[in-house]
């Protein structure tokens, strides 16, 4: 997994998961078989001890020797101890002389009429398990049965048991390591691809794209990707195409004040009214340089949100009847009627009067740059709660495809038409910004070659704070 630190860390927690589960079974399943057999040979040792007691119990005098070869045959050590410690009885490999598991508390606890069962080790380190019962005579404890069995098969079996769990489990582990790294490595393909696949999209390749399809969180993922990709590319295109339109829309201006300031700096006319007329175009340019940069120094603020508002009761149909008559003269010129309407009763609404005019100028001065016959039509309409403002013209119109970005800054639809035109791509991102910000809501629709509906719609009261909406 060389270079796939994602595959790995996935394959090392699915291991570091597997082998905890795998212990923590091994562990349970070890204590219960060591349950079993211990809970086996308790019982399979008190049963012994139920009988030789029963034949120690009975008084005949040939029971002492069928204890001894019952004990024999059965391979236990058998010792009948009177309450004083002493040995009435032994049978067994075991050492007599060994009494060390004989404890005077424990005898005391059967001579008072209780059973006993425990594990014992031997000095040779050998181990017991050994049951302790008390012998009666009518109704009197006269002596302790201890029957001891050794307990080296059961640990032999147990031993065995292990070695088997030890092998599943090491066979186990092969088995799941094998998987883990084959799910790893197919798990972190996608994560690897895309880790790529953000690399070259930040070092400029922006046409990169993940060809990642899965329904879930990480087929998600890489559909992210490839929007921010296409969302970065497009930016990058627009920015570029602005910096050639601002280039250009300078570039003019520029040119027309350096030659007519020459014509005048070197006395290159023949009367005063030639002066004059190249007096206003410098100053017309100029102001057209001055346009330009408001426009972008207000999206820059508006950006930022550092714009001033100065909100008051405003004469919105007397600020839209005045852009109306500031825009006839070139609708006449370009031979298109522009024609005003208000609909209800015009009454002053909250705004800012500056900024709704900018709002009315950029929406009329769109539609009249972009009609070439026809007209323009524009529509006041007032209701109780809101004012609606409609400019609607027949001009070359927007494609559809293109209508989700008309108000992103430096977006111009149609790249190639820019230069009949003019203009930045500022104007509608400017709209859409201020109108958002007077608690207002743009909406365009459009069909190129039929013309473009832009409409607004304001709040008309005080009271609604929550801006209006189509």
């Amino acid at each position: 997994m060389s270079g796939n630190r994602i595959g790995f860390k996935l394959g090392m927690a699915i291991m570091s998961v597997f082998l905890v589960v795998l212990l923590s079974l091994g562990v349970i399943i070890d204590k219960m078989f060591s349950s079993f057999y211990y809970r086996e040979m308790r019982t399979e040792a008190e049963e012994l001890a139920s009988h030789f007691t029963a034949m120690a119990e009975s008084g005949d005098t040939t029971n002492e020797q069928m204890m001894r070869s019952f004990a024999e045959f059965t391979d236990v050590s058998i010792f009948n101890i009177s309450q004083d410690g002493g040995v009435k009885l032994h049978s067994g490999v075991h050492d007599s002389a060994d009494r060390s598991f004989i404890h005077a508390g424990e005898l005391d606890r059967i001579f008072a009429g209780r059973d006993l069962s425990f594990v014992y080790t031997d000095p040779g380190g050998h181990r017991y398990f050994i049951t302790a019962q008390p012998i009666e005579e009518g109704n009197r404890i006269v002596s302790a049965l201890y029957v001891m069995s050794s307990t080296e098969s059961m640990e032999q079996s147990l031993a065995d048991v292990r070695d088997i769990l030890l092998l599943s489990g090491v066979i186990a582990f092969a088995l799941a390591l094998l998987i883990t790294l084959i799910i790893a490595r197919i798990l972190s393909r996608p994560l690897v691809q895309m880790q790529k696949a953000t690399r070259k999209i930040a070092a400029g390749e922006l046409e990169t794209r993940l060809m990642i399809s899965s329904n879930d969180e990480i087929g998600t993922l890489a559909g992210a990707i490839n929007d921010l990709a296409v969302d970065l590319q497009r930016f990058r295109d627009t920015r570029q195409e602005f910096l050639a339109n601002i280039s250009h829309e300078l570039r003019t201006p520029v040119t027309y004040l350096q030659g007519y300031a020459k014509v005048l700096k070197e006395g290159l006319y023949e009367t005063e009214e030639e002066q004059k007329l190249y007096l206003d175009i410098i100053d017309q340019e100029a102001h057209r340089i001055q346009h330009l940069v408001d426009d972008l120094f207000e999206l820059a603020k508006m950006e930022e949100g550092q714009i001033p508002l100065h909100i008051e009761l405003v004469d919105f149909a007397g600020i839209t009847g005045q852009a109306v008559r500031k825009l006839e003269l070139t609708a006449r010129d370009k031979g298109i009627r522009l024609l005003f309407n208000i609909s209800g009763e015009a009454v002053p609404i909250p705004g800012d009067a500056k900024r709704l005019e900018q709002i009315v100028m950029n929406l009329l001065e769109n539609a009249v740059r972009y009609t070439d016959e026809g007209e323009v039509r524009v529509l006041l309409q007032y209701t109780e709660a809101q004012v609606w403002f409609t400019v609607e013209d027949t001009g070359i119109g927007i494609p559809e495809e293109e209508l989700p970005f008309i108000f992103e800054r430096f977006y111009r639809v149609e790249k190639s038409r820019s230069r009949q035109y003019g203009g930045t791509g500022l104007g509608l991102s400017i709209v859409h910004k201020l109108a958002g910000l007077l608690g207002g809501a743009v909406k365009i629709t459009s069909k190129p070659g039929e013309g473009t509906r832009c409409e607004v719609v304001f709040s008309s009261t005080k009271e609604a704070d929550n801006g209006a909406a189509f």
